[in-house]
């Protein structure tokens, strides 16, 4: 109980709000001759990173990535949906280098402090670690980016107001420093699960070069570094699936739900909230106040308890009812999502789509005082085993050498799960199969093969509502699927006979008929359009490209902004 009470107390105090402010030891007590003295300090100033990069399940009434942190996806259907960015920001925008600023001071430091060549070379290997996943996001944000390797003074102007050097040579970069860590990190350090060890840089590894590797090959058609990215994805995983020591919970749902993840075996990296401490609104707000309601679409991912898609399964029973919907599915469906249609004016916790989550949901204490409000102190899992292995088969599949023991050690262990029990996915031929027979999914998007369409199906399935699912459709060019007139299940929630619900407000049903989907953004202006391939980067605010013109330096604005 000291350390959790001195761990939580600890990165409370010093970190900050990620991209907004750094925080600053206080000039009267420490100072950077006096601080970088032993390696508990060392320590103590690695944790400001950690709510930074670890959010979790966030703070008050936040609930981080998870469930409803992103919705401009085909996932949710709410009745006005996020649009895409239209006008470029005056300021801000996340075009912001300080977190860059701190990881680079880290590095500098950390060589003066009186330790073990093998305790420099840990920590060397962290602040590279942090300093790699401020580099990701940003990449993934504005594409182009300057690479600042080191600390800068303030009076080095040529260097802080440089151009914007490419995304493959800071992605190289990125790489070279995640390689670093992978080797020097140790593999044990802290409390497993609470502090970053060799397998949680791995873990990352893993997720942020599948997302380059993929970004190279469907955006830039630079199918020579998609394959470096995509083998060093593939590599990192196989290191924490064969090394690691990690196995997939027992329950599913109770990953997302547990009051102590410390020592669950699927959790690489949690965030622990303590009453009075540190707390969230996660299992509140899906017990007990309206939900933005997941899509048909989503629900429709889902594959029938015999292995094949409800578009050819023979078990698949229709959507006319709640109990159509759910019988005979993949149990993740019903770990997930309520066996209950919740409309508003029949459930205080109802949904736009009709369709409620749980997956979040701990039972046993929604109805006390830490299940309620923002007080709950639900664990969140920050990153776990079942991301990894769909990471793992994504690459394996990008790169075309997907074999049955590479299905085996990933998708059949997330089916093969206490509670699951999916039939095996098999490969025949570079096609998928179920016992032994090749299947093909006739509503697959025609331009993805039908393997990586069912890899990808996997991974959506397994991560639902986890926050994945916008930067999937980035990297894989397919932010047409969010358009809701092309792709009219995103706007469509539970099938509904309306006078059976006397009591429903606000519900609309398509066409306005009697019976059928619910439409929660029946409104032609709240309809959401992909227009322009432009927003699949974000654009440099106005200010930064004043400042640098006032440097004599031109800082390019991205494509089409």
């Amino acid at each position: 109980m000291k350390f959790k009470i001195f761990i939580l107390l600890a990165i409370t105090l010093i970190s900050g709000c990620k991209k907004d402010f750094l925080t600053r030891m206080p000039l009267d007590q420490m100072t950077d001759n006096n601080f970088w003295t032993t390696e508990g300090n060392v320590r103590t100033f690695s944790w400001g990173f950690y709510p930074a990069y670890f959010v979790g399940y966030g703070s008050g009434y936040t609930w981080g990535s998870y469930f409803t942190g992103e919705t401009l996806n085909d996932d949710f259907a709410p009745p006005s949906p996020n649009q895409f960015t239209k006008n470029v920001p005056a300021s801000g925008g996340g075009w912001s280098f300080g977190w860059v600023k701190k990881a680079n001071l880290f590095l500098d430091r950390v060589k003066k402090v009186p330790m073990s060549a093998e305790a420099i070379n840990h920590w060397t290997g962290v602040a590279r670690f942090f300093r790699a996943m401020e580099y990701s996001d940003l990449v993934k944000s504005f594409g182009d980016v300057p690479w600042y390797g080191r600390v800068l003074k303030e009076t080095e102007t040529a260097e802080l107001y440089r151009t914007r050097d490419s995304r493959t040579l800071v992605m190289d970069s990125v790489l070279a420093d995640f390689k670093y860590a992978a080797d020097n990190v140790r593999a044990a350090d802290g409390v497993k699960g609470l502090t970053v060890n060799k397998y949680v840089v791995l873990a990352y590894m893993s997720r942020n070069l599948l997302f380059e590797g993929s970004w190279q090959k469907y955006h830039n058609n630079n199918l020579v570094k998609a394959t470096e990215y995509f083998e060093a994805a593939k590599w990192a995983a196989n290191e924490v699936m064969t090394k690691g020591g990690y196995t997939l919970s027992s329950s599913y749902r109770g990953v997302f739900s547990s009051l102590d993840l410390l020592g669950n075996t699927e959790t690489i990296m949690f965030r622990r909230y303590e009453t009075a401490l540190l707390t969230h609104s996660l299992n509140s707000y899906v017990n007990k106040e309206p939900q933005t309601g997941v899509s048909k679409d989503a629900i429709d991912t889902y594959l029938s308890k015999d292995g094949l898609p409800i578009s050819v399964s023979p078990l698949y029973k229709g959507d006319k009812t709640i109990n159509d919907v759910m019988t005979d599915r993949d149990p993740r469906l019903t770990e997930t999502f309520v066996n209950q249609i919740r409309l508003n004016g029949d459930a205080i916790s109802y949904s736009t789509s009709g369709y409620a989550c749980q997956k979040f949901l701990n039972e046993a204490i929604k109805d006390q005082i830490n299940g309620n409000g923002s007080l709950n102190d639900t664990d969140a899992p920050v990153i776990r085993l079942g991301e990894v292995l769909v990471n793992y088969a994504e690459a394996c599949a990008e790169l075309g050498t997907m074999t049955q023991t590479d299905l085996d050690n990933s998708i059949k262990k997330l089916r093969q799960r206490p509670g699951i029990n999916m039939p095996v996915l098999q490969v025949i031929g570079n096609l998928p199969a179920i016992n032994g027979v090749v299947y093909d999914d006739p509503k697959r998007d025609q331009t993805v093969p039908s393997l990586i369409w069912e890899i990808r199906r996997e991974r959506r399935v397994e991560l639902m509502m986890e926050g994945f699912r916008y930067a999937d459709l980035r990297r894989w060019k397919k932010l047409n699927y969010t358009d809701t007139q092309l792709n009219k299940d995103i706007n469509r929630g539970a099938w509904i006979v309306k006078a059976a619900w006397p009591k429903a407000k606000d519900v609309t049903i398509e066409n306005n008929a009697a019976a059928g989907y619910i439409v929660p953004a029946w409104k032609p202006e709240s309809q959401r359009a992909f227009i322009d391939a432009k927003v699949y980067l974000s654009p440099l605010p106005l200010d930064q490209i004043t400042l640098y013109k006032a440097q004599g330096v031109e800082l390019t604005q991205n494509p089409g902004w």
